[in-house]
């Protein structure tokens, strides 16, 4: 299992840190760093510049905003990413939610499977630089009867294959995941629950005649390093709770759907009434401990350690840490205990 670092949305009054942290994480030798966009900043560009001043550590989107971009454009900027960082892109996508690509980028969410199949098909061919002809139901190009004609990418990324991941929640995505993908971006994932995820996942590895191994797993956990495991739950509670309770509407909230499926039922329902009324200390002081111990690494190395052997032996080959609510200096040294714990865990590879 190796480490990966997670610097969420940039442009939250923390640039200047999270470019410390990253550089941080190449020096510890960190496998990936990775980025996340929503409607602030763009995470091709903050990409670029982490690369840039960086020397090892893969760059990935975790992610690429499915409705914020054609499928061409997409590919575009994979392969220039990866030409610029010298072979250390990775391409992380999802289809955001309907408030976002409805609300902000004024795309219908509709047919989620269906236009994420397409758009992965399309981003490949690109990649391969082949004439992209596709006619698809969600996707079709050229426009037909136009002045349009195949084209073929002109950049040369610096590998022949670039990695997809897919950010999935759902069943039928994870499926569609494993079908398609080269990794999975995860989110709340715990080792107890994540067996059923991985079995998902397989399902659809199997359709495309291939298994588990050399597939990513790749779940973000929230890291938060202190002798007293159970107050340092307190500082990930408010970052559960804006996902449980907070993200998408009462009726489409896959986060909360996912507390559900593992067996928090009526406290994600709790956790969302809070929520969506604005009582945001009141939602996070009923996300349950359980759910939060599950879903972040807690506590001193020893018990970070002992977390990160559940991780690796559920099928984790990616562990992407988000230290939270911590001050820059706290922070890396939170990434050192974590490269430590993985040393005494003696899962890394």
């Amino acid at each position: 299992m190796r480490l990966g670092l997670n610097m969420g949305y940039w442009g939250a009054g923390n640039d200047a840190a999270n470019l410390e942290l990253a550089k941080e994480a190449d020096r510890l030798g960190y496998s990936v760093a990775w980025v996340a966009e929503a409607y602030g900043s763009d995470a091709p560009t903050v990409l670029a510049w982490v690369a840039a001043q960086t020397s090892r550590i893969d760059v990935g989107s975790a992610i690429l905003q499915i409705p914020a971009r054609r499928p061409t454009m997409a590919a575009m900027t994979a392969a220039t990413l990866d030409t610029l960082s010298g072979g250390r892109f990775r391409l992380g996508l999802g289809v955001s939610g309907p408030q976002v690509s409805e609300g902000w980028y004024g795309v219908k969410f509709d047919k989620p499977l269906g236009r994420t199949r397409e758009y992965v098909d399309i981003v490949r061919s690109a990649l391969r630089r082949e004439r992209v002809d596709y006619q698809g139901k969600h996707f079709v190009q050229p426009i037909p009867d136009g002045p349009g004609k195949p084209l073929k990418l002109t950049v040369h990324p610096v590998r022949e294959q670039i990695p997809i991941y897919l950010a999935s929640i759902g069943p039928k995505n994870l499926e569609l995941t494993g079908e398609i993908a080269d990794g999975w971006l995860a989110i709340f994932y715990s080792p107890e629950y994540g067996k059923e995820s991985l079995e998902l996942i397989a399902r659809g590895r199997a359709k495309a005649g291939k298994t588990l191994e050399g597939f990513d797993v790749v779940p973000t956990t929230p890291l938060v390093v202190q002798d007293d495991w159970e107050s340092a739950a307190d500082l990930v509670r408010p970052y559960a709770a804006l996902y449980v309770g907070g993200m998408g509407s009462r009726e489409q909230n896959f986060y909360n759907n996912l507390a559900c499926r593992m067996g928090f039922e009526a406290e994600a329902a709790e956790v969302q009434d809070l929520y969506l009324a604005k009582d945001y200390q009141g939602a996070a002081a009923k996300v349950p401990l359980g759910f939060v111990d599950q879903t972040a690494l807690l506590g001193p190395k020893e018990r970070i350690a002992e977390k990160m052997q559940a991780l690796a032996q559920s099928g984790v080959t990616t562990l992407t840490v988000s230290p939270i609510l911590q001050d820059l200096e706290r922070s890396k040294a939170a990434l050192r205990v974590a490269a430590e714990a993985l040393d005494l865990a003696g899962v890394g590879s």
